[in-house]
């Protein structure tokens, strides 16, 4: 019963949209600008700078306060995970979005920063080769996450590399747009305002 209502309130938390309130306080919807995303990506082209930083460390803080309640209840590793995880399905699927929201780069990354931060250093640091390579957040998100399984595997213990599965799989699922738009040369680079 712990397990499941800790689920449910990082699932709320990571329901905060923190990109639409951000948007919101200087007049604009960001479902009508840009790629049509609540993520950080599309606050940068849509709005700067400062907003998608405030919307990235929004997005980040959810799926980090999801894991540490997770622990500090004493869940399973593998429950704390899926506590994290329930924050990145909240981010992806807003209750307050009518279950529609981002692609849960940001709050996977926040989630993994306590729930194995070597993993999430090693994510981060390839995400940060390939976006200033390639100039592509998306191809950055899709690279970094899909190591994460292997980098899991190397750095922690067998029972959270079902977690790192898990997300793998959703930020693949979640990019399937991105993926088409890679292979056909029509994917946006970050930082480029529509």
């Amino acid at each position: 019963m712990k397990n499941i209502l800790i689920f449910i309130i990082s699932f709320l938390i990571g329901s905060i949209p923190f990109g639409i309130i951000i948007a919101k306080a200087k007049g604009i919807d960001l479902k009508k600008v840009g790629s049509g995303n609540i993520g950080a990506t599309n606050v940068l082209r849509s709005l700067g700078k400062y907003p998608a930083l405030l919307t990235l460390l929004g997005d980040v803080l959810k799926g980090t306060v999801a894991v540490a309640l997770g622990r500090y209840f004493g869940l399973s590793p593998l429950f704390v995970g899926l506590a994290g995880f329930g924050a990145i399905l909240g981010h992806n699927f807003s209750i307050f979005l009518g279950f529609r929201g981002g692609k849960g780069v940001a709050t996977s990354f926040g989630m993994l920063s306590i729930y194995s931060p070597q993993s999430a250093l090693f994510t981060f640091i390839i995400w940060i080769i390939v976006v200033m390579t390639t100039k592509y957040s998306s191809l950055g998100a899709l690279v970094s996450f899909g190591l994460l399984p292997l980098s899991m595997l190397f750095f922690e213990q067998s029972d959270k590399v079902l977690i790192a599965v898990l997300i793998t799989v959703f930020i693949f699922a979640r990019h399937t747009d991105n993926i088409k738009r890679l292979l056909s040369g029509n994917e946006r680079k970050i930082g480029k305002r529509e």
